[in-house]
């Protein structure tokens, strides 16, 4: 793979330099979707270009091009080679500490039956069978349905002889049902493709969107006449779903080692995790144990090396509840002193590297569902994340869900609408007091995880069981009622005046052409 530029690259790769690697990156991205049942203009957005970095006199220099003749990385090596050389005094860190990488290798994400290899015909009619499956009725006002597929090739070497050759393919099924009744909405999906995995045409097997469409439709139906939900200190019973959104945001991003170190105060927020703390802090209960594994087949950031030529290996960050590695490639692990993991990660080829959750797990416990649920005597079991606000710490935080369950003397009494929760990722994790087995282990994640200057949006993978958790502040998320909700045109009339207007939100469900975010607003 991309044997012609990496022959090019040696022939040209500079002397007189500690470092110098390429990383070659070509990707196709294809999109297919029923809104309200018509079909949306099929997208394929496809690119290519290359990476430069040069180690020079304790400097580090980047330079990325779409040339990829042997003009074209020429001039991408003299940037990069100038940029090291002109930063080698002011640098934070002496890049001559770093032993180069050799690692040699490949690696490609299995596949039964690769997305290439289906026809659009094919594509389709699990489209059109998935939406099928709804059932007739007036109070469904919006659903969709869509396919997204990636495929990534990367070529990573080095003048040390590293040589590592990888191939991801991601399947994202994406669906959504909204139900609205009486001025009252609710909705049941997928959470913004959180049933993301790598893997072919075969993963659709397990998702059965037929069968999961009408689900959702029955689900957000009941919803509309379930009661709220209850509001007080009671147990709270986190589904897989949630679980995705509750590890990234107040374990993962916390435990980013550059953002610990400072580097994205400025734009993503710091940490309320400091150096010191690894070894001897207690993030949550004996319950807690939390992996980077790069080793799950499926999950959206499994892969052989990081992009920085590290090999990527299974590590505890979490031991028993306690705290004892961070997420750091590489780079930081130099800079803080403290032991990392093979996540050094660039979006693209014109992005370079820097530390980025990939697969963070949950391990599996020793309860049942049916177990979990009977042990909990005043509580709430919610589903599938729908909002979420965490403070520039990664600390306090309040998630809201799509879904809710009332459990009463370890019973599930029935569903209860807009539930949410809080706390702060502090102590969050000590308030675990049951862990599901892996019966009730389910693997998901986000394809849009954004972070760093200039931002990089890349897939990332969370698996756990249901997690149960005691004494945690519930209440009902805010009204989801539409009469209360609009669209707002923002625009300039005469002299430059801002105009504002409003429109029923009903009206967004009226036209399938119209993608928008309504927001709650008083008088």
């Amino acid at each position: 793979m991309h044997d012609a530029v990496v022959r090019r690259f040696r022939e040209l790769a500079p002397s007189g330099v500690d470092l110098c690697s390429l990383r070659v990156v070509e990707s196709r991205v294809e999109s297919l979707s029923l809104r309200r049942g018509v079909l949306e203009p099929p997208t394929i957005a496809t690119e290519s270009g290359a990476m430069v970095t040069v180690h020079a006199g304790g400097g580090l220099g980047y330079a990325a091009t779409t040339d990829l003749s042997s003009a074209g990385l020429r001039a991408a090596v003299d940037r990069a080679r100038e940029w090291a050389e002109g930063t080698g005094e002011s640098a934070l860190f002496d890049t001559r500490a770093l032993p180069p990488s050799t690692q040699t290798g490949e690696w490609a994400t299995p596949t039964r039956r690769r997305w290439a290899d289906v026809t659009v015909a094919d594509r389709l009619d699990w489209l059109r069978s998935t939406v099928a499956a709804l059932p007739t009725d007036e109070r469904i006002v919006h659903h969709a349905v869509a396919l997204n597929s990636i495929r990534s090739r990367s070529r990573w070497v080095t003048t040390h002889g590293g040589d590592v050759a990888q191939e991801l393919h991601v399947l994202s099924p994406d669906l959504t049902v909204v139900a609205h009744a009486d001025g009252e909405s609710q909705t049941r999906s997928t959470a913004g493709r959180g049933l993301s995995r790598q893997g072919g045409w075969e993963l659709l097997d397990e998702v059965d969107g037929p069968r999961r469409m009408a689900r959702y439709a029955d689900e957000a139906l009941a919803l509309l006449a379930a009661p709220n939900c209850p509001t007080g200190k009671m147990s709270v019973l986190l589904a897989p779903d949630q679980m995705v959104l509750q590890i990234h945001e107040s374990i993962g991003h916390p435990l980013e080692l550059d953002r610990i170190l400072g580097d994205e105060r400025n734009y993503a927020g710091t940490t309320f995790v400091k150096p010191e703390m690894f070894g001897r802090y207690q993030y949550g209960s004996e319950l807690l144990n939390v992996v980077f594994d790069p080793s799950e087949p499926t999950e959206l950031a499994t892969y052989g090396w990081d992009d920085d030529g590290t090999p990527a290996e299974r590590q505890h960050l979490i031991r028993d509840g306690l705290l004892v590695r961070p997420l750091g490639g590489a780079l930081s692990q130099r800079r803080a002193g403290l032991p990392g993991v093979a996540n050094s990660r660039a979006c693209s080829w014109n992005r370079p590297p820097i530390d980025r959750m990939a697969n963070l797990d949950l391990v599996p416990g020793d309860k049942s569902l049916e177990e979990l649920i009977a042990g909990i005597e005043d509580g709430v079991w919610m589903q599938t994340n729908t909002s979420w606000s965490i403070d520039d710490r990664r600390d306090k935080f309040q998630f809201g869900c799509e879904l809710g369950r009332r459990i009463v003397n370890g019973e599930v009494v029935g569903l209860v609408k807009n539930p949410n929760y809080r706390g702060r990722s502090a102590s969050f994790w000590r308030n675990l007091v049951a862990v599901g087995d892996r019966s009730t282990f389910e693997v998901g994640g986000s394809p849009f995880c954004g972070k760093g200057e200039p931002n990089q949006v890349v897939r990332v993978g969370h698996a756990s069981p249901v997690c149960l958790f005691s004494d945690i502040a519930v209440r009902k998320a805010l009204s989801m009622a539409l009469d209360r909700k609009v669209l707002v045109e923002i625009g300039y009339g005469a002299a430059g005046r801002p105009t504002c207007n409003v429109i029923p939100a009903p009206a967004i469900y009226n036209s399938p052409n119209t993608d928008c975010l309504a927001q709650d607003v008083e008088g």
